[in-house]
Order: C-alpha cells, then sequence, then structure tokens
C-alpha cells in the first residue's frame, strides 16, 4: 500500500508499466467535473471509475482484496478513511473470490486505518486487504483500475 500527495503522483510510474498512462490522465483532467461513470484508458487493462460513495462506517466497510488489479483511490470531495490489512493476514484465509468482479471480501475490522484527504491517493496492490469508503457523508472519489 502506498498513501502519498497528488505532488508525488509522478515518483511512482515506474511501478507498473501502465502507471505512466494512469497518472497523465489524473493530472491532465479535471476529475471534479467528471461525471459519475466509467472511462476506458486502455480497453479493460486501465479503467479510471468516478464513484459517489454512500455513507460508510468501519463496520460496515468490507475488506477486500483484488488478485488482477491494483487500485489507484482518490478522494475528491471529503476525506475518506481507509482501512488496511496484509492479504496474507485476512480471514477467512479460504474467503471465497469472485473472478468476474476481481474481489474477494473479507471478515473482521482493518488493522489500521488511514484518512486520505482531498489531495492525496492511495495505492492498493493485490497482496494489500483495504476497507475503502469510510466517511460519515459519503464522498466523490475516483478508483483507477489497472492491470497487474
Amino acid at each position: 500500500m502506498v498513501v502519498d500527495t497528488l505532488d508525488n503522483l509522478q515518483k511512482y510510474a515506474s511501478l507498473n508499466p501502465l502507471f505512466a498512462q494512469a497518472i497523465d490522465f489524473i493530472l491532465t483532467h479535471d476529475l471534479h467535473a467528471m461525471e459519475v461513470g466509467k472511462t476506458e484508458l486502455k480497453g479493460q487493462d486501465l479503467v479510471v471509475n468516478i464513484a459517489q460513495t454512500a455513507p460508510k462506517t468501519k463496520e460496515q466497510a468490507k475488506l477486500e482484496t483484488h488478485n488482477a488489479f491494483i487500485d489507484i483511490q482518490i478522494p475528491l470531495s471529503g476525506t475518506e478513511i481507509m482501512g488496511y490489512t496484509a492479504g496474507k493476514d485476512c480471514v477467512p484465509a479460504d474467503a471465497a473470490y469472485d473472478a468476474e468482479k476481481d474481489i474477494t471480501f473479507f471478515d473482521g475490522l482493518g488493522e489500521s486505518y488511514i484518512p486520505v484527504k482531498p489531495g492525496m491517493f492511495a495505492i492498493f496492490f493485490p497482496q494489500d486487504g483495504h476497507a475503502p469508503g469510510i466517511t460519515p457523508d459519503g464522498v466523490k472519489k475516483v478508483i483507477v483500475k489497472v492491470k497487474a
């Protein structure tokens, strides 16, 4: 997992072959003006999703992992709390994987919680269990799905 400010986003371009294109899109588009929905940048391998979340508590936010994709998550309209637990420590160890949606949900709370404010981002790799979307009011956010 990486948490940093958007000012430093370009420093992470070498982490994945598709990150440079994703970062270029993030830095050259007015994300706040974009409507809720998905934009394919490179077919299904690189997708920008503008989402509006509903209010959610830590108890309502399920830990999740993705096998095939990396998430770059950027809150736009307010601070979003994101839970984290290393994927190897998520329980149950035999939780069902949904290949169509590339997601596994786990039980329990995250081991740690990080506030991610507008102007910041979080990157979750396949080994990172994360519980996003924790906000009292919901938040407009960007979720970039990058083929791992």
